[in-house]
């Protein structure tokens, strides 16, 4: 089984940001690059799948700059087998549509059986990549995923819901997105940390993929108009309540005043 997992890089999820005024964008700029965490977990998935399996194989597809390349070394750290990085100037400016339909491209060019997504990005956290993915690969999608499990050419999943789960069954080629509840993604041991550096990072531009639609920013399907800083948090408001029914009274007319009840 040929298994793909797609991963992004993401600003530190712990660093300070910040978007340009000009360019509407986030700064990326002296800001220490990171696997986008929720891929972590898409990752683990799939390294799981192929120790199950035995005859499996895990590919790391990424459109990132070449400069992301140690980034992406810490997913075949991991375990993964192979990466392909796609690295075009012609894709910055690109909003979900336009990775989404790249990336497919980059992915049919490989093959796959399944590819498995984070549910999301910690930067942008739209959680619309995964269904535009499957879209443009002509797949089903299954999102939002907490178990799976793969019998032949089906795959079993469970899928997240705001009330409980939905069992779900459909056949491969197909793609998930995973949600944080389906695992604790490990630590690239000394050994793998080593391996990955012999690993293959196969670099790809668009011109490889002969798109016959433009991306980044001419193909953008989204724009940015305007941003604001959110207002200043006030202070909170203190009272003293004789009793608990005095209490309950206050805060009562609290939230008729805020029209909330």
């Amino acid at each position: 089984m040929k298994i793909v997992v797609t991963v992004k890089l993401v600003p530190d999820t712990n660093a300070d940001k910040r978007i340009d005024p000009g360019t509407k964008r986030l700064v990326r700029t002296g800001v220490e690059t990171v696997l986008n965490p929720f891929d972590e977990y898409a990752i683990e998935a799939a390294l799981q799948l192929k120790e199950k399996t035995g005859d499996s194989t895990v590919t790391v597809v990424a459109m990132a700059p070449e400069a992301g390349k140690e980034v992406v070394r810490k997913a075949l750290a991991m375990g993964a087998d192979d990466a392909v990085m796609l690295s075009d100037s012609g894709c910055e400016g690109s909003d979900v549509y336009g990775t989404a339909y790249a990336l497919a491209a980059a992915i049919k060019k490989n093959g796959f059986d399944l590819v498995i997504c984070g549910t999301q990005s910690t930067d942008a956290t739209t959680g619309e990549a995964p269904g535009a993915l499957a879209e443009f690969l002509g797949v089903p999608g299954l999102t939002y995923v907490r178990k799976f499990e793969v019998d032949g050419t089906n795959l079993k999943a469970e899928r997240e819901t705001d009330d409980g789960f939905l069992r779900v069954t459909a056949q491969l080629p197909l793609l998930v997105s995973v949600t944080k509840s389906i695992n604790e993604p490990r630590y690239p041991s000394l050994k793998g940390i080593m391996g990955a550096k012999k690993k293959t990072i196969a670099m790809l531009t668009l011109a490889d993929l002969a798109l016959d639609r433009p991306i980044g920013t001419d193909g953008a399907k989204t724009e940015l108009v305007a941003l604001a800083e959110p207002p200043v948090r006030g202070k909170g408001r203190v009272v003293q309540a004789s009793d608990g029914a005095d209490g309950a009274r206050i805060i009562v007319e609290f939230l008729r005043e805020k029209k909330l009840v």
